[in-house]
């Protein structure tokens, strides 16, 4: 019996199971990392028309594979790039879709070209990718994922409406919810709540943004009419506070039965919250100028306590007598 020996094309290699387990292991590592500073994958075709890769420079043409197809066209397996991705622009020349930083790095670097794939996406294909970039991030702020949000719910359901003109209106929308929720890792109602915050005035998200108002109380603001956000800019200014979630709650419902006056967000706004009751709070302008410029807090609140100290004892020491 002849034993023929087989063996693998040069260039490429079979990983036994340690291997493949270390490599896999690598492979993710190396993903998180870019994750982090904002790259999202991209999966080209394993194998493109040659002139795709014609004087490009990024790989040298006697490294490329090359094969026929069946038609008789030349046929390159593809390099390993991570391209960016752009479009045809009506009016000349191309428009970014996913790539911007990395087309700033080359431009930086002083790159006069950069590998890009060219797609013809209409705008909301170019919506939902542009979008699904960014959203990979390492950070985000709320307004910026609550527009993400909708602009591609909006694409999504712009997009199935041209694919099925007889579907009604709430099934194209809980379709596109569930869809985003699926691709986002945000739970359905999550991804509905960010999208609430888009309701809300440019000065309310902004405070949103800055951790001046938290996200659920924000949440049940952004069913205030816009006049009403507006009143309650001066709600909060009158009371110097900021909504609990159950004063939030209490807003929406009187914004709904038609009784929310500027008297009335006052007067909710003005209520001792439960956490309130037993603290007291001084404003940092009123303590600064009791203490030298180069204290820090927490030098200001040792050197209270430390005064504190000394006037209970002394307090005590004249109850003694």
């Amino acid at each position: 019996m002849i034993i023929k020996k087989l063996h693998t094309p040069e260039g490429v290699k079979d990983y036994l199971p340690s291997e493949c387990i270390l490599k896999t292991k690598i492979e993710n590592n190396v993903s998180k990392v870019f994750k982090s500073f904002g790259y999202v994958p991209v999966k080209s075709p394993t194998f493109e028309y040659s002139d795709v890769f014609d004087n490009k420079g990024s790989v040298s043409d006697k490294n490329l594979y090359r094969f026929v197809d069946r038609d008789g066209s030349i046929l390159t397996l593809r390099s390993d790039m991570t391209p960016a991705i752009a479009r045809p622009d009506p009016n000349g020349g191309y428009e970014i879709i996913s790539g911007h930083r990395r087309h700033r790095a080359s431009e930086l670097a002083g790159k006069e070209t950069m590998p890009v794939i060219i797609r013809d996406l209409d705008d909301d294909a170019a919506i939902i990718l542009m979008v699904d970039a960014n959203l990979q991030r390492e950070t985000i702020l709320p307004s910026e994922r609550a527009f993400a949000y909708k602009m591609k719910m909006d694409a999504l359901k712009h997009q199935g409406e041209r694919r099925d003109l007889t579907s009604a209106q709430l099934g194209q929308k809980s379709w596109a919810v569930n869809q985003v929720a699926e691709e986002s890792g945000d739970s359905r109602v999550q991804v509905q709540r960010f999208v609430r915050l888009t309701e809300l005035i440019p000065e309310l998200l902004s405070m949103v943004d800055e951790k001046k108002i938290a996200f659920n109380p924000a949440v049940e603001l952004s069913y205030l009419k816009p006049e009403e956000q507006k009143d309650f800019l001066e709600a909060m200014d009158y009371a110097q506070t900021t909504p609990s979630l159950s004063q939030a709650q209490r807003l929406k419902k009187f914004s709904q039965e038609g009784k929310c006056s500027l008297d009335a967000m006052c007067a909710i706004m003005s209520e001792e919250k439960k956490g309130e009751l037993d603290r007291v709070t001084i404003k940092n302008d009123v303590l600064r100028k009791y203490f030298p410029k180069s204290y820090t807090p927490k030098q200001m609140e040792e050197k209270i306590i430390q005064l504190l100290e000394q006037w209970q004892k002394k307090r005590e020491k004249s109850m003694e007598r």
